[in-house]
């Protein structure tokens, strides 16, 4: 499953870009940007603003739907995989849409090559993204494979929270690992994400002889890992893996907000961007006077 190709991208990964967003992720950080991807199943996005009151197209295409006056009321579990199909199209002002395709690897293979010429001409190439791509392990080697075989860079952005199995399929088809580390603290971390930084790190220390390049990402959220000492601890974790040489800090924003209110979910961070160019400027210079990295602030 797969909810979107991002053609011509100069960001995540080098030179010009196609980026493959595939649904599905197994942390739940609150902060996450691409609400949408998180469940593997098709998802149901609802913007009352644009909806017709008078229109009820959507309360008879599914038995999930029904109006309450003039409310639209949505119950996304009773929403039936057969009705899906219809609430794709059946909307005309496109209030209601639903997020998710299937995924075939001959389409998506064709689709990706489309842009060749301009991967060979920038030196970009593709790029996996979600949600998690390596709860899809079959698919992202699959076509990996085949874009090497075609001459086509390969990159993938991943929160490593996946068995170890799924990325070692994959791992010599990718060229540049964009990996989150977003903490050293094993507590917090479960707290905040619902995962385990275990998995993450043990899964870091084995990709690490094998990678071709690791690029380590680390998203400063408030709150979370906004202190001098929790960016210096993930600045030496990342020193210490040998194929990485590059970390990007990330401060927060807030520009996927009003997803969560089309999918009805709660948002639980801040509703301020992070405005601390002073902490991130310190983190930079902890890891040019104490590490290798060459640590960037991507804002």
């Amino acid at each position: 499953m797969y909810f979107n190709i991002q053609r011509f991208s100069t960001h995540d990964g080098d030179g010009i870009r196609s980026i493959l967003f595939l649904k599905g992720c197994s942390l739940a950080c609150p902060w996450c940007q691409n609400p949408e991807s998180r469940s593997e199943k098709h998802s149901v996005l609802f913007d009352e603003r644009s909806c017709m009151a008078d229109c009820n197209l959507c309360v008879g295409a599914s038995q999930g739907i029904e109006r309450d006056g003039d409310t639209l009321v949505i119950n996304r579990k009773q929403i039936r995989d057969d009705e899906l199909i219809a609430l794709k199209r059946v909307c005309p002002t496109e209030a209601l849409t639903v997020c998710g395709k299937e995924a075939e690897s001959d389409y998506l293979f064709d689709t990706l090559m489309k842009d060749k010429p301009f991967y060979d001409q920038s030196g970009g190439g593709v790029t996996f993204s979600g949600g998690e791509p390596l709860m899809q392990p079959d698919l992202v080697t699959d076509l990996a494979t085949r874009l090497h075989d075609a001459d086509v860079p390969t990159a993938i952005e991943s929160c490593m929270h996946v068995p170890w199995k799924n990325i070692e399929k994959a791992a010599p088809h990718i060229d540049c690992w964009l990996a989150d580390l977003k903490h050293t603290d094993e507590e917090k971390f479960l707290s905040w994400a619902k995962g385990s930084l275990k998995r993450i790190k043990e899964n870091f220390r084995k990709l690490a002889p094998i990678a071709k390049r690791i690029v380590i990402r680390v998203p400063v959220v408030p709150g979370f890992n906004d202190t001098d000492q929790e960016l210096q601890q993930i600045i030496d974790f990342a020193a210490s893996l040998e194929s990485c040489k590059e970390l990007h800090l990330l401060p927060y924003h807030t520009l996927g907000i009003n997803k969560y209110r089309l999918l009805d979910m709660p948002y639980e961070c801040s509703d301020q961007p992070l405005n601390n160019p002073e902490l991130l400027q310190r983190a930079q210079q902890y890891a040019s006077n104490n590490t290798q990295l060459n640590v960037t602030i991507r804002g």
